[in-house]
C-alpha cells in the first residue's frame, strides 16, 4: 500500500543550509542557517509532467544568525520569523520593514492559530447556546503565541486589528509547541516534559504521561525492554533530542516520549489508550492529516527478514509514515526515493537495491499547525563532499486522493483502517460517503467473522440488513449446504475488490490489525511504499477450520511484530550459546495458549443469534402480507439458483417484495435448523412443531443420519408431505415387537389429517388394517377432523363389511347420523353378514349379525322400509320380514309370520303389545292375532286353539267380546273362558245412552218427592200445643217431624224425635 504518490524533486542543487519553510499559495518561503530568507514560485510545468520551483526573490541578511522558524500570518499577511531568539515580522509581498516583537525576548519557539470566533460587541465570547438574542459577530482572530526563557507572550489580532499583548510566567521554557484549539497550546519543555497552556484562563498545566509499556514474559526482549537504549542509539547515529509537538485533530496533540508517540488532549491528561510505539524514537515528525511522517536515521528500520531468522535494516535514512487511525505503519519510504532521475516515477522499495547510493539526512520543513497535502521534506547528503558537489534536494509528498487511498486500504484488506479514515472525512469530499461505509462495514464484518470475532461481525451483520444467504455462505458446508462459499470468495461476495482475497485483514475494535495472505508472505508494495505485517494465514482455511485455531490476541501480535523488529538487536544481547534455543517446544506451549477448542459452538451461537433475530422479523413482515409456508403456489428453495438467492438485496425486510421476503424466510430458517442439528439437537423439535421456512431437501438426510425421527416427522408435517412422514413411520414401525407402540405413531398421524389428504390417508392405514383392524379403526373415529362419511364408508367396505358396518354404526350412535342412505347401508350389510355368515355356516357370526339387524329394524325409524324389505328373500328371515311388515302396516302379515312361520307366539303376542302401547287406538290387533289363529287364511295352517284361548284368557280386557265370542268354535266350554266371561260381565255392557237415562229418571223421582214434602202445611192455632211438652206453641219457632206432620218447639224437636223412633217397630 502506498497513500503518498512519490516524492518529486522540487528545488535541487541547494547550496545552502535549510532550517526551515512555510508555503503559502504557489510560494514557497525557506529560511537558511545564514539569515537569508528564499522565496520560491511553485508551478506546473506540463513538459516535465509535475509540479516545480523556480526561485523568484532572495533576502539576504534578514538575520545574523540562522533563521530557526517561519509562519505565514493571514490577518496581517506578514511572516513571522524566529531568529536570534527573536521575533520578526516581515510584510508580504515586500518583505521589507521587518516589525520586531519587542516583548519576545530570549524567544525559543512560535505558534499560530488564526479561526473565525463569535464575540460580543464588548469582545467576550459569545454564548452560542443562547440564540439568536445576542448580537453575534463573527471575527476573524489570529494568535501568535511565543515561547521565551521560562515565560510565554502571546500577541492577537482581530479582523486585522492588533490587540494588547499577553505574558505570563512558565516553570521552564518551551522549546516546542502546537494548537490544539484556538484556546489551548501545548508545550514541549524537554523530551520528557510537556504542559498544556489554557490562554483564557492564563494557566498551564503539566501533562502527566503514562510508564512506558512493560515487556511482557513471551516478549521480554521486546519495545520496552530497549526504551532506555533507543536514546543512546539515536545519540550514535547523531541526532539531536528535541521535544516534538504535533496538533493531530480537533481538541488532541501528539507529544514525543522516548520511542512512545502520546496522544494527550485540552484537559492535559492522555486522550487515548494505545500510542504510537517506534522502534527507536525520530528524528523528525510531521503530520498530514490522518498520517503521521517519521524520520529515522540508517540502520534503525527493519528491511525484510532472512531466511535464517535475521532481520536485514535499511542501510540509509528512511521515511515511515503512520496512521494516526491504526497506530500503525503504512508506508515506508527509504532514500533515495528514486532510482535515477531518469525514472523518477519508479520507486525504490529497498535501500539495498541502491547499495551504492549515499545516505542523506532528512528533514521534515512542513511548519503549518495543521498541516495538509503536499509536504516539503529536505535531504542533505551525509557526505562532505557530496553536498559540497550536489547540494541538498527538496521534495515534495502529495497525497493520493481519498478515494484512491479507500481502494488501497481494501485492495488490502484493511477494512477497519480505511473505516476509520472514512469516518474522518466529509461528504463534500467524499460525495458517496454512506454506500462506501456500508460496503467497508460489510467487508470490515467479513474480516472480523474470519479473525473470530463473531459477535462483533454479527452485530455489523445485523445492523446492516446484510443478505442472510451470504452470512451463511461463509459457514462450513454442514450448515450452509450448497450455498457454502470458499474463503477466498467471501470478500467477492459481498462486493468488495477480488484481489483482496488474497489478503484479508483481520480487523478489531483497537485498530489493530492482522493481514493474511494467500500465499503465505507479506505482499509487495508499490511505489516506493513498504507495508509491516504480521505472519499471515492461509486464505484457503474453511471457516471450520479457522475456529479449531484460536486467533491470537492484537497485544499478542503487536509483541511479535515488535520482536521482528529488533531481532537482530536481541541476538547481539544473548549469549552465543543461546542463540537458536527458541526451539519446538516453545513454540508448542505458545500454540497450546492460543487454542480454543469451543471456537466452532461460538460462531455458531453468534449464527443463531443472528438467524434468530431476522426470522422474527421476517415472520412478522411475511405475517403483515398473509403468507404462510403451507401455501402451496410457493416454490422452494431448491428451485432457486444460487444467484437468485445472493441476489437478494441487503436492504431492511420492509423494503423486500413478497417473493423475496420468501426466499429470506427460507434461507433462515434452513440455516438455522442446521445450525440447531451442529450444536443445539434439542432446540429441532420445537422448530419443527411450529409453522418453519426449512428447505426439507437440505436437512432431511441429516436428520435420518442422527435418528432425529420425531424432528423430521414434525418437519414432514409442517411442510405437508405427508406421505414421506407415513412413509417413515412405517418404516419405523415395522422395526417394533409391540402392535401398540408399531400403530400407534401411524394412527395418531392419520387422525390429524384432513379430507384433502383422502388418498393419503387410505393408502396408509390399509397397512395398518392389515395388522390390527381394532387399531387402525381409531383412525377414522378421531374428533380432531370430519371426513366425508361417505367416501370413507366405500374405502372401509373395501377392507371388510364388518369394518364398514362398525364405522356406519359410529357415525349414527355417535355422530348422529340421520341419513337414510347409512341407515339403509347398514342395514344391507347387516343383511349381507348374516347371510355370508349362514353359507359359511358360522352360527355365531350368523346369530351376531341378524340379532343387529333385528334391533336396528326394529328400534331405527330412518331406513327406508322398502327397499329393505325387497331385499329380503321370502324364504328366510321371517323375523326381519315381519318387523318390516310392521313398518308398513301389514300387521296381519307381520303376525301370520310370527304365528305359522316362526311359531313364536310370544313375540306376536309381544308384537300386538308393543303395537297396542303406541298406538291406544289399534286395539283391534289382539282380536287381529285370535283371527290368525282361529280362522288361517291358508287352509293348509293349522287352527291353533290353545294359543287362541291362552290370548283370550290373558288379553280378554282387550278383546271385543262379541267379535271374540263370534270367533271362538262351538266346542269351547263356558269353563274354557270363565274368566274372560267375568271380566266382560264386570265390564260396561250397557250402552250408555240407557245409563244416563236411569240416572236421570231416578233424579226425577227424588225431585218429585221433594217437592212434595215441601208443599206440606200446618196450622198453629192458640190452642194448639207441642205433644211433648203439652205446652201452648203460640209464636214461638217450631219443628215439624215427619212423615205424619207433628208440630213441637224447635227446642223441643231432639227429644221428640227420639220418641217417635222408640214407638217405631224395628224391621
Amino acid at each position: 500500500m502506498s497513500f503518498f504518490n512519490v516524492p518529486i524533486p522540487i528545488v535541487s542543487g541547494f547550496k545552502e543550509r535549510i532550517e526551515c519553510a512555510t508555503a503559502q499559495g504557489d510560494r514557497l518561503y525557506l529560511g537558511t542557517s545564514t539569515g537569508n530568507l528564499y522565496v520560491y514560485a511553485i508551478d506546473y510545468d506540463p513538459g516535465e509532467g509535475q509540479q516545480v520551483a523556480s526561485e523568484v526573490d532572495c533576502k539576504k541578511g534578514i538575520s545574523r544568525r540562522a533563521i530557526e522558524q517561519v509562519a505565514f500570518i493571514k490577518d496581517v499577511n506578514s511572516l513571522a520569523i524566529l531568529s536570534d531568539s527573536s521575533v520578526t515580522l516581515l510584510p508580504l509581498p515586500s518583505l521589507s520593514s521587518p516589525t520586531p516583537l519587542a516583548k519576545a525576548k530570549g524567544a525559543l519557539s512560535f505558534a499560530v492559530d488564526t479561526s473565525i470566533r463569535h464575540l460580543q460587541p464588548d469582545g467576550r465570547p459569545a454564548d452560542m447556546d443562547a440564540g439568536k438574542s445576542q448580537n453575534i459577530i463573527p471575527t476573524l482572530v489570529t494568535q501568535l503565541v511565543i515561547g521565551c526563557r521560562r515565560r510565554v507572550v502571546i500577541y492577537s489580532w482581530k479582523d486585522g486589528d492588533a490587540q494588547d499583548p499577553k505574558e505570563l510566567a512558565l516553570p521552564h521554557s518551551p522549546r516546542a509547541m502546537a494548537f490544539l484549539n484556538p484556546d489551548v497550546v501545548c508545550f514541549g519543555y524537554s523530551p520528557t516534559e510537556y504542559a498544556v497552556f489554557n490562554i483564557p484562563a492564563m494557566s498551564a498545566v503539566d501533562i502527566a504521561t503514562p510508564p512506558p509499556p512493560q515487556p511482557t514474559s513471551t516478549a521480554a526482549m521486546g519495545v520496552g525492554a530497549f526504551t532506555g537504549l533507543s536514546g543512546y542509539m539515536a545519540l550514535a547515529l547523531g541526532a539531536r533530542q528535541k521535544p516534538e509537538v504535533l496538533q493531530v485533530d480537533d481538541n488532541e496533540g501528539l507529544i514525543t516520549k522516548d520511542t512512545e508517540g502520546i496522544f494527550v488532549g485540552p484537559e492535559g491528561k492522555v486522550s487515548r489508550p494505545s500510542s504510537i510505539q517506534w522502534p527507536t524514537a525520530p528524528e523528525e515528525i510531521a503530520y498530514v492529516k490522518p498520517y503521521l511522517f517519521c524520520a529515522f536515521p540508517a540502520g534503525t528500520i527493519p528491511e525484510r527478514t532472512s531466511s535464517n531468522g535475521t532481520q536485514q535494516f535499511h542501510t540509509t535514512s528512511v521515511l515511515q509514515l503512520y496512521s494516526s487511525l491504526s497506530l500503525q505503519p503504512v508506508q515506508t519510504l527509504p532514500y533515495p526515493f528514486v532510482q535515477d532521475t531518469r525514472s523518477q516515477l519508479q520507486p525504490a522499495t529497498s535501500a539495498s537495491a541502491n547499495a551504492t547510493a549515499v545516505n542523506a539526512s532528512i528533514r521534515l520543513l512542513s511548519a503549518q499547525p495543521k498541516a495538509k497535502s503536499p509536504l516539503l521534506v529536505l535531504t542533505t547528503p551525509t557526505d562532505k563532499a557530496t553536498v559540497a558537489s550536489e547540494g541538498s534536494t527538496i521534495w515534495q509528498i502529495s497525497m493520493k486522493t481519498w478515494v484512491q487511498q479507500l481502494d488501497e486500504l481494501m485492495q488490502a484488506g484493511e477494512y477497519g483502517n480505511a473505516l476509520a479514515l472514512l469516518e474522518t472525512l466529509d461528504e463534500g469530499v467524499l460525495p458517496d460517503k454512506d454506500q462506501r461505509r456500508t460496503l467497508i462495514k460489510a467487508l470490515n464484518a467479513v474480516s472480523q467473522l474470519r479473525a473470530g470475532q463473531y459477535d462483533d461481525a454479527i452485530v455489523a451483520f445485523l445492523s446492516l440488513d446484510v443478505n442472510p444467504a451470504k452470512v451463511i455462505a461463509m459457514y462450513p458446508p454442514s450448515i450452509s449446504g450448497r450455498l457454502a462459499v470458499p474463503q477466498e470468495e467471501w470478500i467477492s461476495l459481498f462486493g468488495g475488490p477480488d484481489g483482496s482475497a488474497g489478503g484479508e485483514t483481520k480487523s478489531t475494535g483497537s485498530g489493530q490489525e492482522t493481514k493474511s495472505t494467500g500465499s503465505g508472505s507479506a505482499p509487495t508494495v508499490s511505489e516506493g511504499a513498504t507495508t509491516t505485517t504480521v505472519p499471515p494465514t492461509s486464505s484457503t482455511e474453511s471457516l471450520a477450520q479457522q475456529v479449531e485455531k484460536a486467533p491470537m490476541t492484537h497485544a499478542r501480535k503487536a509483541s511479535l511484530a515488535t520482536e521482528s523488529r529488533f531481532e537482530s538487536v536481541r541476538r547481539r544481547l544473548r549469549p552465543a550459546s543461546i542463540i537458536g534455543s527458541d526451539d519446538d517446544d516453545t513454540a508448542s506451549i505458545r500454540s497450546q495458549k492460543r487454542a480454543q477448542p469451543d471456537d466452532t459452538r461460538r460462531s455458531v451461537d453468534a449464527l443463531m443469534r443472528y438467524l434468530s433475530d431476522r426470522r422474527a422479523k421476517a415472520a412478522a413482515a411475511l405475517h403483515a402480507l398473509h403468507i404462510d409456508s403451507q401455501q402451496e403456489s410457493i416454490s422452494p428453495l431448491s428451485e432457486a439458483s444460487l444467484d437468485e438467492i445472493f441476489a437478494l438485496p441487503n436492504a431492511p425486510l420492509s423494503a423486500l417484495t413478497p417473493e423475496q421476503l420468501v426466499r429470506f424466510a427460507q434461507v433462515v430458517d434452513t440455516g438455522l435448523f442446521k445450525s440447531y442439528l451442529l450444536i443445539q439437537p434439542a432446540l429441532l423439535r420445537p422448530l419443527c412443531s411450529r409453522p418453519n421456512w426449512c428447505e426439507v431437501s437440505e436437512v432431511e438426510e441429516e436428520l435420518r443420519a442422527r435418528k432425529k425421527f420425531v424432528e423430521l416427522r414434525s418437519l414432514y408435517y409442517g411442510k405437508r408431505m405427508h406421505g414421506k412422514a407415513l412413509e417413515l413411520l412405517r418404516q419405523l414401525g415395522e422395526e417394533e415387537d409391540d402392535m401398540e407402540t408399531k400403530l400407534m405413531p401411524s394412527v395418531d398421524y392419520l387422525q390429524r389429517l384432513g379430507p384433502e389428504y383422502l388418498s393419503l390417508i387410505f393408502q396408509f392405514s390399509r397397512w395398518v388394517f392389515e395388522q390390527d383392524r381394532e387399531i387402525a379403526f381409531q383412525i377414522f373415529t378421531s374428533e380432531e377432523v370430519e371426513l366425508p362419511r361417505q367416501a370413507v364408508a366405500d374405502f372401509l367396505h373395501s377392507i371388510g363389511p364388518e369394518v364398514c358396518a362398525r364405522y356406519i354404526e359410529y357415525i349414527i350412535d355417535e355422530r348422529g347420523e340421520e341419513s337414510p342412505l347409512f341407515h339403509d347401508r347398514l342395514a344391507e350389510l347387516y343383511l349381507q353378514l348374516t347371510l355370508g355368515a349362514r353359507r359359511r355356516n358360522d352360527e355365531p357370526a350368523s346369530a351376531d349379525a341378524y340379532g343387529k339387524l333385528l334391533t336396528f329394524l326394529d328400534t331405527t325409524q330412518n331406513y327406508r322400509v322398502d327397499r329393505i324389505y325387497s331385499l329380503l328373500s321370502p324364504h328366510e328371515l321371517f323375523e326381519a320380514r315381519a318387523i318390516l311388515l310392521g313398518r308398513l302396516g301389514r300387521h296381519d302379515q307381520a303376525l301370520e309370520l310370527y304365528v305359522y312361520r316362526l311359531q313364536d307366539y310370544i313375540k306376536a303376542e309381544e308384537y300386538c303389545k308393543r303395537l297396542y302401547a303406541t298406538s291406544p287406538a289399534a286395539s283391534g290387533i289382539f282380536l287381529t292375532l285370535l283371527r290368525i289363529y282361529l280362522r288361517p287364511r291358508d287352509p293348509a295352517d293349522p287352527h291353533l286353539l290353545a294359543p287362541a284361548l291362552d290370548l283370550v284368557g290373558r288379553h280378554g280386557p282387550r278383546l271385543d267380546p262379541l267379535a271374540a265370542l263370534d270367533l271362538l268354535p262351538p266346542l269351547v266350554t263356558a269353563q274354557d273362558i270363565r274368566a274372560f266371561l267375568i271380566d266382560a260381565l264386570r265390564a260396561p255392557l250397557f250402552d250408555s245412552h240407557v245409563v244416563r237415562h236411569i240416572h236421570k229418571a231416578r233424579n226425577e223421582q227424588v225431585t218429585r218427592k221433594l217437592m212434595a214434602l215441601q208443599s206440606r202445611r200446618v196450622r198453629i192455632t192458640d190452642t194448639r200445643t207441642c205433644p211433648n211438652c203439652h205446652k201452648r206453641l203460640g209464636n214461638t219457632v217450631i219443628a215439624v217431624h215427619s212423615p205424619r206432620g207433628e208440630v213441637t218447639h224447635y227446642h223441643c224437636r231432639e227429644a221428640f224425635s227420639k220418641k217417635l223412633r222408640e214407638m217405631r217397630p224395628t224391621t
